[in-house]
């Protein structure tokens, strides 16, 4: 599938520098914004000079309502004070200190509890955010440690944090979404859609702790410089800057929004002919979601993109077909006719048959 040799290289290689397009955040916070309102927000995997999830907070702190937003990144990561491009930071961090500062690996965090009219031009924008951060002593400070999401300092300020808003590294999503939930914390990260079958994350969302968020699909991300050039899903802009596409992204997030309560309109009548079984599990394969049978009440296998429309008020979740890893949750890869096909869902409808 176009896209999803990126993420491969991802889990190969743990290349996890993907920095996200501005627009892609617009367009999925938009339908959570009620949620923000006086929250203490944490971007915790994110360079504060370089993310877009800083950016947008900045810039629509006021709108939201926020109460205070955090950012910080990880040393390691190849970008760390290299681009530097959002807020002209040489006037913040001197060159000779940079210098010293990736060697040593220091990263910094930025935090940020008011935005207003600081340049005093009439209006409140990322201007200000830059003079904020410029001007206030308290704004930009270095962290003890390497800014790991993982380390004690981090932690500390997950556990100060309401909110978590970010895109975690692909070799790491288990590792980001168990330390989320172990802290009880609401939030709306990026992922891969394939980690819905994952042992650590199907029971979370089984159990309606976890869901998809609004959309989902291939996107475009920043990657650093030193990426190399693939045939496929790669470019380079007009800047120099290179770009990847992402096969099968999508967020996942615990906090509510309209369309996760849309029921899915089910028109196509069941026929043993097109709803062949499985060799090794009790249930009719569906190819497309759009095609699953109105009805049909038992067992049913569809595609791991059905996710992105599963509503728990419409359909139960009995597990899933992705691996040879059996379990609980995971009857083993799905045959038909001696033949393997794609990873499936394997789901129910909850409505009373008529």
């Amino acid at each position: 599938m176009a896209g999803n040799s990126n993420l491969h290289d991802s889990s190969r290689n743990k290349q996890d520098e993907f920095y996200t397009n501005l627009q892609l955040i617009e367009d999925e916070l938009k339908h959570y914004r009620a949620h923000f309102k006086g929250k203490r927000v944490l971007c915790n995997c994110d360079d504060p000079y370089e993310s877009n999830f800083f950016k947008y907070f900045a810039m629509n702190f006021n709108a939201l309502g926020l109460r205070s937003l955090t950012a910080t990144c990880y040393a390691t990561s190849p970008i760390v004070y290299t681009q530097l491009g959002l807020f002209g930071v040489d006037e913040v961090v001197s060159r000779k200190e940079r210098r010293g500062t990736q060697k040593g690996k220091q990263p910094y965090k930025i935090v940020i509890t008011e935005v207003k009219d600081e340049n005093g031009d009439g209006r409140i924008d990322l201007a200000d955010v830059e003079w904020l951060i410029k001007n206030r002593k308290n704004v930009l400070t270095k962290l003890k440690g390497d800014g790991d999401f993982r380390s004690a300092e981090c932690e500390k300020l997950l556990d100060d944090a309401d909110l978590v808003v970010t895109n975690p590294p692909f070799s790491l999503f288990r590792e980001y979404i168990a330390q989320l939930m172990e802290h009880k914390k609401q939030f709306l990260v990026i992922g891969n859609m394939n980690a819905v079958t994952y042992r650590e994350i199907f029971p979370l969302i089984k159990d309606n702790k976890v869901w998809l968020g609004n959309k989902a699909g291939h996107f475009w991300f920043k990657v650093p410089s030193h990426y190399e050039e693939k045939a496929t899903d790669f470019k380079i802009d007009e800047n120099g800057q290179k770009w990847r596409r992402m096969g099968n992204i999508c967020w996942f997030t615990n906090l509510d929004f309209e369309k996760r309560h849309e029921k899915m309109l089910l028109w196509k009548k069941y026929t043993p002919e097109e709803y062949p079984k499985y060799d090794n599990y009790d249930a009719i394969e569906v190819g497309k979601t759009a095609d699953i049978p109105m009805d049909w009440y038992d067992a049913i296998g569809v595609p791991i993109t059905f996710m992105q429309y599963y509503n728990p008020e419409q359909f139960e979740l009995l597990g899933h077909m992705a691996s040879t890893l059996v379990d609980e949750f995971n009857f083993g890869y799905p045959f038909i006719n001696g033949h393997k096909i794609y990873a499936r869902i394997i789901i129910r409808r909850k409505e009373v048959k008529a």
